[in-house]
Order: structure tokens, then sequence, then C-alpha cells
């Protein structure tokens, strides 16, 4: 398993937070990114609907890749499929993204704690579960948000974001009850620690906010075997984006990372039978 591939999935770019830190713990470690941006954004399916297509895209995908593990970057399709995927492929491990409500709860001091999420992760009863079994002494407000997530892909592509329209999407995370006030806000969406620092500027007062990155990467280094020794040199890390396309912007992205992104034509994925077209493969490190 050391020389297999580590694979890490989302709807878009939101992902790439949990693949940052995930490098920095596993350095010697191969990564295949996987962005389903042609079922962007999750939110906008029917939870069936979306049940089938990740299952169906990972039955190809765990196929083509062989990965060790597959870290499920993206708390809308975790809180959906997770244990569908664990399931259905009962020999693979899985890595979930959750709202990270257990330590909001350990660390807040006015007992006031905000989750913003995508709609979908707010009405999910796993979201719930989450509270009633770790949050029961807190106030937990959920904050559905329909445009953070593609403001963050926005943000990332190129370069700005309306500040007023990120204020409007935060302010129902920031309540006040008998002279407390919220201090702790969940980023409940990769896509969303992208947008960190605007939230910080245009929040009412400050809060911490959770951003879980760090700890999904660390539970998938504590699936894997330890490395022995070096390993062979490894074909480069790379990233599939199930639309086939990868803009200007997105390659732009790609290399703000600090990547190489080199456009594979002649290597084509199937992913679904909703979407048809041959997936693009971009390498991402050395030519």
């Amino acid at each position: 398993m050391t020389d297999q591939p580590i694979l890490m999935f989302d709807s878009g770019v939101g992902g790439l937070t949990v693949l940052r830190e995930a490098r920095v713990l596993m350095p010697d470690r191969r990564f295949i990114y996987v962005a389903d941006d042609a079922a962007f954004p999750f939110g906008a399916w029917e939870e069936p609907a979306l049940r089938e297509h990740i299952l169906g895209l990972f039955a190809k995908l765990l196929d083509r890749f062989a990965p060790a593990i597959s870290v499920i970057a993206c708390n809308t399709a975790s809180t959906l499929v997770i244990d569908a995927l664990r399931e259905r492929f009962p020999g693979h491990p899985f890595v979930g993204t959750v709202p990270a409500v257990k330590p909001a709860a350990e660390r807040t001091r006015s007992g006031l704690v905000s989750v913003l999420a995508t709609p979908g992760t707010v009405k999910r009863q796993y979201t719930r579960d989450l509270i009633s079994k770790w949050a029961q002494k807190c106030h937990v407000r959920l904050v559905g948000s329909d445009r953070l997530a593609g403001l963050s892909e926005a943000y990332m592509r190129q370069g700005f974001v309306d500040e007023d329209a990120v204020r409007a999407e935060i302010e129902p995370c920031f309540i006040e009850r008998d002279g407390m006030r919220t201090d702790i806000v969940v980023l409940a969406c990769t896509h969303y620690p992208f947008l960190v620092n605007r939230m910080r500027k245009t929040a009412p007062w400050p809060v911490d906010w959770i951003d879980p990155a760090e700890a999904i990467a660390r539970r998938a280094l504590s699936l894997l075997p330890p490395i022995n020794g070096a390993l062979p040199q490894a074909e480069p890390d790379i990233a599939v984006f199930t639309s086939g396309k990868a803009d200007f912007a997105v390659s732009r992205l790609m290399q703000g990372f600090g990547l190489t992104v080199h456009l594979d034509s002649g290597k084509a994925a199937r992913h679904s039978n909703r979407f048809e077209d041959d997936a693009a493969l971009i390498r991402i490190g050395q030519d």
C-alpha cells in the first residue's frame, strides 16, 4: 500500500484545502485529486440521485487508480454517502469530512456555536446526530449557505470576491443571548477556508473559525501503513476533472499552489452514466 496513491474527492476546488494539509503530513505520498466539477454544486442534486452518482463514480475511480485510501474532502458528500461507500466497497478505507461539532463544543466558552455549511449538510440527520452526541450543552445554530461554495470557487479562480455577499452569508452565524455571543463558527464545507480572511474582515466580532482540513489529513495518515525506507520514484500527482475541462483559471489556481499543470488529453476516464464526456487528466508536478 505504501506506493499506492491517496485519492482526494470533492465537487470542485474545496478539497485542495485538505490536499494542502495532507501534503505537509505525507510529503512522500502520491495524490490523485478528483474534482467532480461536472456535478458541481452537489447541493443542487436530489439526495438519491447524488448518492447513486457518487457510488457509480467511485466504482470507476477505484478500478482505475487503485488508491490506498480515499478521502471524501466534502461535507455534503460525506454526510450523505460515506456509510454507503463503506458498505459498497468494504475492502477499501474511506475518510469522511463531517462538521467539527465535537471540537467546537470542547472549545467554546460562551456555549454559542454556529455551523456554517451547505444547505445539504444542514438538513442531514447525520449533522443533527453529531450535535445530539457531542454538543448537548451548547446552543448550536445551523446556517445553510446557498452561495459561499460558489463564491469560494470564483474567488480562487478570479482572485476577488464581493465582500458584501460574504458578509450576508455569514451574518446569521452571529447571535447574542443572555449577554453572551457566538464565539466559534465551524466551517463545514472544505471550500469555505479559502474565504476565511474575508469572513474575519466582514464578521461583526472576532470568533474562532474551525477548519477541519488538518484533522482530516491526520486521520488519513493514521490509517496508512508507515513507509519503511524511500519510495521508488513516483509518477506525478494528478487531478481528474470530470467535466473534461481545464481552463486558464484552473491552471493558474494550480500554479498558485506551487504546482505545474499539464493537460494530458490522451488519457481519459469515464465517470458516470449522467456525464458521458471523457474526463481530462491534468498532471500536477514535473512534466
